[in-house]
């Protein structure tokens, strides 16, 4: 893939912490402007690594990582595996902070958020405080906290890895919505081979120590899924080739 054609695009990337530790060894990577790419892999792989060096939250050791029009704060989004909202503050102000980080007019910056809320499903909770909200709920003013600023690259890292499983469907199906009614890319990391065949039109499996791209799967279902696909004989063979995908991986 061209740099042109590219959203991001990573050159021989590395990782190694200052104790040593090899976390990610020279991963090349493309990912197209509009895609769903996951990240699929073991604790341990490098796939949050690789996520916050996409994001600039750490640098990379050795090669080059190019996003298309920047990694700055509107740039793109970035939703934590933990809600990480505010306790003291409203589900309104907890999505307006990066629009207050950037000196968004208050009245503009309370307009976008209320509009963010509502596109996760949560007009009328803009008054509520995180401690009245369900675990899914919390997801879902992070989500809207990391789309206020219209980024075009969202970058989730394992968001819904503690919601029960019904949430988490649901979380997907809304998740898919919006992707598609705003045509942001993401990148999605997960350890669930389940929730990667569902969600991606591409996945990425990573081997272990150190952290390295081992298959680079492509889901070819059309949009939009539901409950027809996550029952579907398609779903079922997409499932069993990313597991053995997964299984070579832990093996190399």
């Amino acid at each position: 893939m061209s740099g042109s054609d590219a959203a991001i695009l990573l050159d021989g990337v590395a990782k190694r912490y200052a104790n040593g530790t090899l976390a990610v060894s020279r991963v090349d990577l493309g990912i197209g402007h509009g895609d769903f790419v996951s990240l699929l892999g073991p604790s341990g792989c490098g796939k949050s690594t690789l996520l916050r060096i996409i994001a600039g939250l750490i640098p990379a050791s050795s090669g080059t990582v190019t996003v298309s029009g920047g990694a700055g704060p509107e740039a793109l989004g970035f939703v934590f595996q933990e809600p990480t909202l505010m306790p003291w503050a409203t589900a309104l102000k907890n999505v307006r902070l990066p629009l207050d980080l950037l000196g968004i007019g208050r009245g503009e910056a309370e307009a976008r958020a209320a509009e963010a809320l509502a596109s996760v499903g949560l007009k009328g909770f803009e008054k509520a405080y995180p401690r009245a909200l369900s675990g899914g709920m919390k997801m879902r003013v992070s989500i809207a906290r990391g789309l206020v600023t219209q980024p075009r690259l969202l970058l989730m890292d394992e968001p819904f890895a503690a919601l029960d499983e019904i949430t988490r469907q649901r979380l997907n199906d809304d998740l898919l919505a919006l992707w598609q009614a705003q045509k942001f890319t993401v990148v999605f990391v997960t350890h669930s081979v389940f929730e990667s065949a569902y969600l991606s039109r591409r996945i990425i499996v990573m081997a272990p120590r150190p952290g390295r791209v081992a298959a680079d799967l492509a889901v070819d279902a059309p949009y939009p899924r539901g409950e027809s696909f996550r029952t579907s004989v398609e779903y079922a063979g997409h499932t069993r080739e990313i597991s053995a995908a997964l299984h070579e991986a832990l093996l190399a």
